[in-house]
C-alpha cells in the first residue's frame, strides 16, 4: 500500500520536475527531495495508521470491558430478582395458608355454633311438646 502511495506521488512529481529540466544533477537532486518527502508523509501517514489503530484497539478493550461488566451486573440483577420472586411467593402462601387456617377456626367455630343451636331448638321442641 505505502509503494503505491509513493509511486504515484512519485509519478505526479515527475512532469513538474521534467519541465525544470535544465541538467541531469539539478534533475536527481530534486528528485531525490521530493522522494524523501513522499517517504516522509507515508511515514506520517502510517503514524496516523497506528494511531487509529491504536483508537481501535482502546475502543474494543472499552467494549469488552462494558461487556463483562454489564454481563455481571445483568447475572446479580438476575440473582436478586430471583430471590426476591422466591420471597414474594412464599410470604404470599404464608398469608393464604393463614386465611385456609383462619377459615377452618370459623368453620369450626360456626359447626359448635350449628351444634348448640340445634341443641336449643330440640330442647325447645321438646319442652313445647311436653306442655
Amino acid at each position: 500500500m505505502e509503494s503505491q502511495g509513493t509511486e504515484v506521488m512519485r509519478k505526479r512529481m515527475k512532469p513538474a520536475m521534467e519541465e525544470k529540466e535544465e541538467d541531469g544533477v539539478i534533475l536527481e537532486i530534486e528528485e531525490k527531495e521530493e522522494f524523501q518527502t513522499n517517504i516522509a508523509g507515508s511515514e506520517e501517514m502510517e503514524l496516523n495508521i497506528a494511531q487509529i489503530l491504536e483508537k481501535i484497539e482502546r475502543f474494543t478493550q472499552l467494549v469488552s470491558e462494558l461487556l463483562e461488566s454489564g454481563k455481571t451486573s445483568f447475572k446479580e440483577l438476575s440473582n436478586e430478582f430471583e430471590e426476591r420472586m422466591i420471597m414474594i411467593h412464599k410470604e404470599q402462601i404464608e398469608k393464604w395458608q393463614e386465611e385456609i387456617k383462619d377459615l377452618r377456626l370459623l368453620d369450626s367455630s360456626n359447626e359448635e355454633a350449628n351444634a348448640l343451636l340445634q341443641n336449643a331448638r330440640y330442647l325447645l321442641q321438646s319442652a313445647h311438646i311436653d306442655s
